[in-house]
């Protein structure tokens, strides 16, 4: 593992990749520092991390769309299984090394409610609270932007399928107002889920058979409870749309709120999708 993570961030400073994500970040940074703290004399530094979250749909896809896609097109992905270490163990490395490049330009933002101190009452506390929800909702949707890559050999599409799927997480409490709240929209779009999520088995595992049963054992159980208790649906799609959104529970440290069950969701998206790019590299590795 050690050896993959010299080897990628060797990979990233020797190519434009690192200064790339780096300069748009601390650009996207001094922008929201200059507009808030400086010109609208704004004490909260938390707000400048707020107004950076947007640029997080073009900097991750950035950051993240070759670094699978690009072994898989040059095919040196086939050097890496012939490493005497696991999957996991390859991910993982990759992994950490797009989280060292993540931290540097961040050490440097760090510096910035310090420095703001210095010149008025800066909220610390709140400042550096944000901060660290900052750098872990960036790492989950690293995350999500690995497994994106894993999937394809183009390092454009990777990145043209990275850039809706964090907008999408973007706006997604704005479009929860806007989607059907009533029982039966709510369970036709878990079921269009449930077949989106065999469809994705299928992908990973080749496995038609297991496929098949994760379609249509979701798509029969959503069946059974709408007919046993419809209600249950009741405003379902909007609420899970607000659940799911990696901005929204960001937010709430913005707002001065601790908030324990964002730190664990953040967590488990990354544990989720790094799990689902080791059985993506594992389907390449057998097939």
């Amino acid at each position: 593992m050690t050896a993959v993570l010299k080897h990628e961030l060797s990979n990233y400073f020797h190519s434009f990749t690192a200064y790339i994500f780096s300069a748009f970040l601390l650009a996207f940074v001094g922008i929201g520092a200059m507009l808030y703290n400086i010109q609208s004399a704004v004490a909260n530094f938390e707000y400048v991390l707020r107004f950076v979250c947007l640029g997080f749909v073009i900097i991750i896809p950035i950051l993240t769309m070759r670094v699978i896609a690009e072994e898989r097109k040059q095919k040196t992905d086939q050097l890496l299984y012939s490493l005497p270490i696991k999957t996991s163990q390859i991910i993982l490395g990759k992994y950490l090394a797009l989280l060292i490049v993540y931290l540097i330009p961040l050490c440097i933002v760090a510096l910035y409610p310090l420095i703001f101190a210095q010149f008025g009452d800066v909220y610390l506390v709140t400042s550096y609270g944000s901060l660290f929800a900052f750098f872990l909702m960036g790492a989950a949707l690293i995350a999500i932007g690995t497994f994106i890559s894993s999937l394809t050999e183009n390092q454009g599409l990777a990145a043209g399928i990275a850039i809706p799927v964090i907008l999408l997480n973007y706006y997604s409490v704005t479009l929860a107002e806007y989607v059907s709240s009533t029982a039966l929209g709510s369970a036709l779009t878990l079921i269009v889920l449930a077949v989106l999520l065999g469809v994705i088995v299928n992908h990973l595992t080749k496995n038609g058979n297991l496929a098949y049963g994760v379609g249509i054992g979701l798509t029969l159980l959503i069946g059974v409870i709408y007919y046993v208790d419809s209600s249950k649906f009741e405003g379902l799609l909007p609420n899970v749309m607000k659940q799911l959104s990696l901005f929204e529970r960001f937010y709430t440290f913005v707002n001065g709120v601790f908030d324990l069950t964002a730190i664990v969701y953040d967590v488990t998206v990354i544990v989720f999708f790094l799990f689902l790019s080791v059985q993506s590299l594992e389907k390449r590795r057998y097939n």
